[in-house]
């Protein structure tokens, strides 16, 4: 005889939680975000030195104003918006004429194309070591090679005109492969229809990138754009790695800057109060990017 089947109970009350513990991990993420930085909100309205902790007091906007009318602070900005610029136009430039090099799909792109993420699979930290190894003045094969050149005593991360030059080097050599594979995916999922249309009709090549493949890949390169641009503005493992924000103030970025700050001089409410600004910074840059990013998108849909 055979065994009855069971079947499973439909209970209303599960599929009435089920989309909030679905919900669940979610909401803790939000709740383990939403608490450093309330703190840090906190902390940027106190008087809070690590070394006077019986002078701790509330003094609301006073450490914002302190940083408005201070020349260091204006110095962190120009650096911070200086090496975000330059690596981010960089390597917005050079991933496109990776990618372009590599649309075509044949066993020596695609090898290359596995080669190129390597750099992504180091911490920045640890290629920023290898680098400093590379650009010693003393035993640096960069130098060497340099010197086979004729060009000697080149100064690298340990002088203040060329200490920019090398991080923004450094955060290339990182960070180009993850323009390079965001370009390369949205080339390779353009329509073919204009390409082979121009083609027939012998529309010169640059004609074809300039009016077909830019216009059509601008959501790709704004979307990389985008993310290098918050990543470099907040950049600080490379730069402490290589020269812990100097030679003097020529790469006290707001990173650095806000860990100095708190490390180095023990004030944490102008340390809280430069990592609120940085938000701010970053908050109102990338709201001004998704506005475009949907402008762009609601605009290639009326043109459907």
């Amino acid at each position: 005889m055979a065994a009855p089947t069971v079947r499973p109970r439909n209970h209303p009350r599960a599929r009435t939680l089920l989309p909030y513990l679905l919900s669940l991990p979610a909401l803790l993420v939000c709740v383990g975000i939403l608490i450093p930085f309330f703190t840090a909100v906190g902390y940027s309205f106190q008087r809070y030195n690590l070394s006077f902790p019986e002078q701790r007091a509330y003094v609301w906007f006073a450490n914002y104003v302190d940083l408005f009318t201070d020349g260091a602070f204006w110095n962190t900005v120009r650096v911070s918006l200086v090496y975000t610029l330059a690596t981010v136009g960089v390597q917005l430039l050079l991933g496109m004429g990776i990618a372009l090099l590599l649309r075509e799909r044949n066993r020596v792109n695609n090898a290359l194309s596995v080669l190129l993420i390597l750099p992504l699979m180091v911490a920045p930290a640890i290629a920023s070591l290898m680098w400093k190894l590379m650009t010693n003045p003393g035993f640096g094969v960069l130098n060497y090679l340099l010197g086979l050149l004729g060009v000697s005593d080149f100064g690298w991360s340990s002088q203040p005109q060329t200490a920019m030059f090398t991080v923004v080097l450094v955060d290339t050599w990182v960070y180009t492969p993850f323009i390079v594979v965001l370009l390369l995916a949205g080339l390779r999922a353009l329509p073919p229809q204009p390409f082979e249309a121009a083609r027939l009709d012998g529309v010169p090549a640059s004609f074809v990138f300039l009016r077909i493949t830019l216009p059509m890949l601008t959501p790709y390169i704004l979307t990389a754009g985008m993310f290098r641009m918050l990543d470099s503005i907040q950049q600080f493992d490379i730069i402490y790695s290589m020269t812990q924000g100097g030679p003097g103030d020529a790469l006290t970025v707001f990173q650095v800057q806000a860990y100095l700050e708190a490390f180095s001089f023990s004030n944490i409410g102008r340390s809280a109060a430069l990592v609120l600004i940085l938000w701010a910074i970053t908050y109102a840059l990338s709201t001004l990017f998704i506005r475009h990013w949907l402008a762009l998108r609601q605009r290639a849909r009326g043109q459907v």
